[in-house]
């Protein structure tokens, strides 16, 4: 197949979130499978400059863009560049204007407020280099609200311009709770005809939609894990679109995100004071060794008393509501009284970064709190520490909990999103059955989760037992392999109904 992966961001050229990470994987997944990929994003000058050590160049193809945008015309380049050890054809679309900025969508807080147009720049940029380079997509996989218009544009314009005619549309929606909405005058700068403005297209209670725009519009809508397609179909979580994804039905589709294990490997990871591979069955003396030099490591440097008897908790987050830390800061004073550690990273909400950074005060022997972000300390947090925190409020698909199953790091989760889909509560069946990973609760509720860290506990102090949850945990295949097949089976299903 001929693949055209639209996205805002990508690795290792822009990234504020998993967007990235997802976009650059999918797509070297699907090229390592035999297929054309080619991914396009935006030029972001200022965003790739602050890349050290950037292993890819960036050039010109020659090619130039004369995009209209309401009642005006915008210039544009096609550069190309590559991906580190793959066949994937990288595009990026250059408009010093809107995109050689210091940020990708904001600066001190705040959105652009050109992001309408900035975007609806690229979407069209996006298929008119596809027909300058006469690329002919079987699929165009456009992702979250940035590229919304994209699928439109297929519809109502592309349709019967030559090498578009069989061109089928995915959409998939990272995160429901950023939708790309802007006043209805944004409109015009579309292109596209005002009867489209309307509540069963793009009108969202007066504005314009882009988020609803990709999904009315697309061949089948996707979402990054089968929990999360559930649950934005229902108020609580649909983010005022629910009743739009119902009307989907089956052609709304969830995939679990995969891990670019060619980043993330505990085998091969630089980060880690010693490298580490799954255990065979019931051999975990290696295991042990190398965790244990990974977690005295981490307890050295974050200037914790180096001790393999408690449990080490870790965290990676950022510091706000969503992700729990509510939930999260009024466990703390709560637990101190047991016998562990806690290790936090992020940055976010002032308040928690205070409380936080506070505990780590009052409590030197126990807590230790770094804001910022430092992907080297992240990867030891992964590797060094025996159980993760992530107790999100919502989660479309997670990240970490993958990441700390690979590293033998055994996660707490709340049962909501990806987060449902990916860890097996310990649950005296599951461990009988050998497939417990972790611990899981449902409520949003403190009381909930610091049952949880409770029970952490009491399960570490069972050596044998321990090593069996991190055992299965390891041995999950959270690979883009699994699931660039199951979106390579949505792509065969797109095209038939295009065809239809």
């Amino acid at each position: 197949m001929r693949i055209v992966m639209a996205s805002s961001e990508a690795v290792p050229f822009a990234k504020t979130g998993g967007l990235a990470d997802v976009a650059t994987a999918l797509s070297k997944s699907l090229a390592r499978a035999g297929h054309e990929v080619w991914l396009i994003l935006p030029h972001y000058p200022q965003s790739i400059q602050k890349q050290s050590g950037l292993d890819a160049d960036i050039e010109p193809t020659g090619e130039t863009l004369d995009i209209p945008i309401g009642s005006k015309r915008v210039a544009g380049r096609i550069l190309k560049s590559s991906l580190v050890d793959s066949d994937v054809n990288v595009l990026l679309i250059d408009q010093p204007d809107y995109f050689d900025r210091p940020e990708l969508y904001q600066e001190n807080g705040e959105d652009f407020s050109d992001n309408c147009e900035r975007f609806v720049f690229f979407s069209r940029a996006v298929l008119a280099a596809a027909q300058r380079l006469d690329i002919r997509p079987d699929i165009v996989h456009a992702n979250d609200w940035q590229t919304g218009l994209i699928p439109a544009l297929l519809k109502l314009e592309y349709g019967q311009i030559a090498g578009f005619e069989n061109t089928a549309s995915i959409f998939t929606i990272h995160n429901m709770a950023f939708q790309g909405q802007f006043w209805h005058w944004d409109m015009a700068l579309t292109g596209i005809d005002w009867k489209h403005f309307n509540t069963r297209e793009m009108e969202y209670y007066g504005d314009i939609n882009l988020l609803k725009t990709g999904i009315v519009f697309c061949d089948i809508a996707t979402t990054v894990s089968p929990t999360y397609s559930q649950e934005i179909q229902t108020e609580e979580f649909g983010c005022g679109l629910h009743g739009v994804l119902q009307e989907k039905g089956d052609r709304l589709v969830g995939i679990l995100n995969g891990v670019d294990t060619d980043v993330w490997n505990p085998n091969t990871d630089r980060a880690l004071a010693e490298n580490y591979a799954p255990p065979r069955s019931g051999e975990f003396g290696a295991l042990k060794r190398a965790k244990g030099a990974c977690k005295s490591d981490l307890q050295e440097q974050q200037g914790l008393p180096v001790r393999a008897d408690v449990p080490l908790f870790g965290m990676i987050s950022r510091l706000t509501d969503q992700k729990g830390l509510d939930l999260t800061v009024d466990c703390v004073d709560r637990v101190i009284g047991l016998d562990m550690q806690m290790t936090f990273l992020g940055t976010g909400d002032a308040r928690y970064e205070e409380f936080l950074s506070d505990a780590a005060r009052r409590h030197p022997e126990k807590i230790a709190t770094t804001i910022g972000f430092d992907d080297a300390l992240a990867r030891r947090i992964e590797a060094g520490a025996d159980i993760f925190l992530m107790p999100s409020r919502y989660e479309p698909c997670g990240l970490n909990q993958m990441y700390s199953q690979m590293y033998g790091t055994v996660p707490i989760v709340r049962r909501v999103g990806g987060l449902a889909d990916s860890v097996i509560d310990a649950s005296g069946e599951n461990r009988e059955a050998g497939t417990a990973t972790g611990f899981c609760f449902d409520n949003y509720e403190s009381d909930a989760l610091l049952s949880q860290m409770q029970r952490a506990v009491r399960s570490f102090s069972d050596n044998d037992e321990w090593m069996k949850l991190v055992q299965a945990g390891m041995q999950q295949d959270w690979s883009w392999k699994r699931s660039a097949s199951e979106y390579l089976a949505v792509y065969r299903r797109a095209t038939e109904i295009h065809g239809s």
